[in-house]
């Protein structure tokens, strides 16, 4: 449901027809207990009652021509207020009411000034007419602007509603724009995990049988090629476990330990490529399942480069939480250049907050993985 739809709309400058209604419906009631004696009252009062209603209703669509239309009612019935039992004062009250409540933008409350100085003149112009004294003067001042102040609440309110609604439609836009940031960041992820597990894991499978084919085709070498059917057999297994962690970490499944994730990624690392691979840990902390899978990523890559560019070489990896977590993997020998696969997994370790680098340290080759 949309933000906006919790407060009721508000026309500009409205209000509001229910309001007004009841207002005309008082100013009715209060009118037909008018016993004026001339039947010119009765003309001025059913006039001036009619332009009301027309200054009523064009308030929302034309503010300026409604407040031109309810000053002169307003005006008018305070000219002849003083008349006995005319009740118009109830035309230039709800008049006045009216007039505060248009909201005239830049020029602030200056037209409801100028209505209330006139309104204030035509009283005096009328107490003179008919006599009236000064305490009947200033009761039908402060009338006017004990209304005129309910008029100008009226629209303050109005202003804060409105501003509340264009807040509550920023918010629900400021709201949308990030969830859609938050869904293009998860799928740029989702295709970097799947890049980097199915890219890995199906590129080494096939390369295996391609060769398994070829050894068979050309040479009938049964033996070698039975082997490198073992390989891909194994390739097939680990890239299905890499699948299965990769998915548990978008699902926000549990993951293996980082410590025994990285020992079980050591032995397999021996077994395929009879290659020692020393692992140190240092510490123990939690840690969220999407920086074990990044950090693991990042450890399975270094290897892989190391059994592809240093094979037969011991590789030392290490594990150390401290203020954050560290995975270091030390290989002896050259190992020149980066691929897309450290590639990949700098962008991993970069949306969990982390760092990768690689490079040579010495005679040796070490890649470090690291998460703040």
């Amino acid at each position: 449901m949309k933000l906006k739809a919790l407060l009721p709309p508000r026309p500009h400058g409205e209000s509001g027809w229910v309001g007004r209604t009841l207002t005309a419906g008082v100013a009715v009631a209060v009118l037909a207990t008018a016993r004026p004696a001339d039947s010119w009252v009765w003309v001025v009062l059913g006039a001036t009652f009619g332009v009301f209603l027309a200054g009523s209703v064009l308030m929302a669509t034309r503010p300026y021509v409604a407040f031109a239309l309810l000053s002169a009612v307003a005006v008018c019935n305070a000219l002849i207020a003083g008349y006995p039992q005319s009740n118009a004062l109830v035309l230039v009250l709800v008049s006045i009411t009216d007039i505060a409540v248009i909201d005239f933008r830049r020029r602030g409350n200056r037209p409801i000034i100028a209505a209330g100085i006139g309104i204030a003149a035509a009283y005096g112009v009328s107490a003179w007419l008919f006599d009236q004294s000064d305490s009947w003067y200033f009761t039908q001042v402060l009338w006017a602007a004990v209304l005129t102040a309910f008029g100008l609440n009226r629209r303050q309110y109005e202003a804060q509603a409105r501003q509340t609604e264009q807040l509550l439609e920023q918010t629900q836009l400021a709201h949308s724009e990030h969830a859609r940031a938050a869904a293009l960041e998860e799928r740029g992820r989702i295709a970097r995990d799947l890049h980097d597990v199915l890219a890995h894991s199906l590129g080494a499978l096939s390369v295996q049988l391609e060769v398994a084919e070829a050894l068979l085709a050309e040479r009938s070498d049964t033996a070698g090629a039975l082997e490198r059917v073992r390989r891909s057999r194994k390739l097939a297994v680990q890239g299905l476990t890499e699948a299965r962690s990769a998915v548990a970490a978008l699902r926000a499944d549990e993951v293996p330990e980082l410590p025994a994730a990285l020992a079980a990624l050591a032995e397999q690392h021996e077994k395929d490529h009879g290659t020692r691979v020393r692992l140190m840990v240092t510490g123990q902390k939690k840690l969220e399942s999407g920086v074990t899978v990044a950090l693991l990523g990042a450890a399975r890559e270094a290897l892989t480069n190391a059994a592809k560019h240093a094979p037969g070489q011991i590789v030392d990896m290490r594990l150390v939480y401290d203020d954050g977590v560290r995975v270091s993997v030390r290989n002896k020998g050259a190992t020149s250049g980066e691929g897309f696969g450290l590639a990949g997994m700098r962008e991993r370790l970069a949306l969990v907050g982390g760092t990768l680098t690689a490079g040579a340290d010495g005679d040796d080759w070490l890649v470090v993985a690291e998460v703040e």
